[in-house]
């Protein structure tokens, strides 16, 4: 049975009851009282093993969950999700104007940002993830994958796209065209914001991911994206518009993106973060993003939501 529970993506009732070694209705009281994580489909209560666990690790006395400890180092900002050109500037700038922090960036993805954001793993999640409204981003995303809402702050809106070779020899207008037989493309990974972004414009158009060439070939970062291209190793690739400047490739555009941080609202006021923030409004940083091309940083540094967050512990 203990082999079926941990090969088992989802748990019965029964199962967790007996992990837990308590009885079914003890399960329902967790559910309601403690917290445990649960869905309900069809009638049936199903627990997602993964978070089951997570929460057993949270509700241990005594403990020190993976993380936190290095959260708590003085001088220290953990920063984890999506990759972005101006942001890892950014960073760069930030250590040369605060000479009592050290960054360190983990390119996870928007996703995993999200996921090393609740697992007390870094300071800030950076996300660009497009919400099934086709408007807004990041919301629904860390109402599903975190336990309280964090503070949402703006890094900047940048412009997604297709990046093609310099004159566009290969006549790319749009994403229909990747399915043609002459035309191979490179994508990011899953977890991405920007895949996110092309399965969704792929969805919306008359062709399949099943006929795009190098569809599941992935690069890591934007300008990887970008260095297929230049290199001739690919006709297209998903990546911002910042990219296509500085390596003088052709850009097709896709659309304006809403590129967030996402801080725990009980870190919020750490001098660390609130120094980064800061940076956001300075000249220097304002010059920085003027000399790419693609970002709009009129909300820069802008707290999203909750307005007027003032809570400090």
């Amino acid at each position: 049975m203990m082999n079926k529970i941990q090969a088992s993506k989802f748990l019965t009732t029964k199962e967790v009851a007996k992990l837990l070694h308590v009885n079914d209705k003890m399960v329902y009281s967790l559910v309601n009282d403690k917290g445990l994580p649960a869905t309900k489909v069809t009638g049936k209560w199903l627990f997602p093993r993964r978070l089951v666990e997570e929460w057993l690790e949270t509700n241990i006395l005594n403990y020190r969950k993976p993380g936190v400890g290095a959260l708590g180092d003085e001088g220290v900002l953990l920063l984890a999700g999506s990759d972005d050109l101006l942001f890892q500037k950014t960073i760069n700038l930030f250590h040369k104007t605060d000479s009592t922090t050290t960054c360190y960036f983990a390119n996870l993805g928007s996703m995993g940002g999200l996921k090393s954001l609740r697992r007390g793993q870094c300071h800030i999640g950076v996300c660009h993830l497009l919400q099934d409204d086709n408007e807004e981003y990041n919301f629904d995303f860390a109402d599903q994958e975190l336990e309280k809402s964090p503070v949402f702050v703006n890094f900047s809106r940048r412009q997604q796209g297709i990046i093609v070779a310099r004159g566009n020899p290969k006549n790319i207008q749009g994403i229909e065209d990747l399915a043609r037989d002459d035309v191979t493309m490179v994508n990011r990974p899953l977890g991405t914001g920007t895949r996110l972004l092309i399965d969704y414009e792929i969805t919306r158009s008359e062709i399949s991911s099943g006929q795009i060439k190098g569809y599941r070939r992935e690069v890591s970062r934007h300008l990887d994206a970008g260095l297929e291209v230049f290199g001739k190793r690919a006709d297209a690739a998903p990546a911002i518009r910042a990219v296509a400047g500085i390596l003088d490739l052709d850009f097709i555009p896709l659309r304006w993106e809403r590129f967030d941080l996402l801080i725990l609202r009980d870190r919020f006021f750490e001098p660390g973060i609130q120094n980064f923030i800061s940076l956001l409004h300075e000249k220097p940083f304002r010059d920085l993003a003027a000399s790419y091309e693609g970002y709009d940083v009129s909300l820069c540094g802008k707290m999203l939501f909750p307005d007027n967050f003032n809570y400090k512990e």
